[in-house]
């Protein structure tokens, strides 16, 4: 029972108290961004965005758009909320700078109890 402290009160009587343990530190919250289907933006483009803000293959890339494509909405990637939110923007300005409603957008993963 190392790490234990003896505390004597009054009366003589003695009491173990055990410290609290460290608590571990929680990991940060983790959010997704995720693309949304639209009927304008050409599957290229989508492809070449996913490549260039989002380091994706053209295989992932790729299967990437279809989904989105097929489902109305896709997961793009995992990240901290300021990376996450950093490369959706950037994803968005590229389609806004080509005059296309290229959208992608930024959710929480899970409930926030993953522990």
């Amino acid at each position: 029972m190392s790490g234990n402290l003896s505390i004597d009160d009054e009366f003589g009587v003695t009491t173990l108290v055990r410290p609290k343990s460290q608590s571990k530190a929680k990991k940060p919250r983790m959010f997704q961004v995720l693309l949304h289907n639209d009927d304008f933006t050409p599957r290229e483009f989508v492809v070449a965005v996913l490549k260039k803000v989002f380091a994706k293959s053209e295989n992932e890339a790729s299967e990437v758009m279809l989904k989105a494509h097929s489902s109305g909405m896709a997961r793009v990637a995992v990240y901290s909320f300021s990376v996450a939110e950093t490369k959706a923007h950037k994803a968005n300005d590229i389609g806004k700078a080509n005059e296309l409603p290229l959208h992608f957008s930024v959710e929480p993963v899970g409930d926030g109890n993953d522990d």
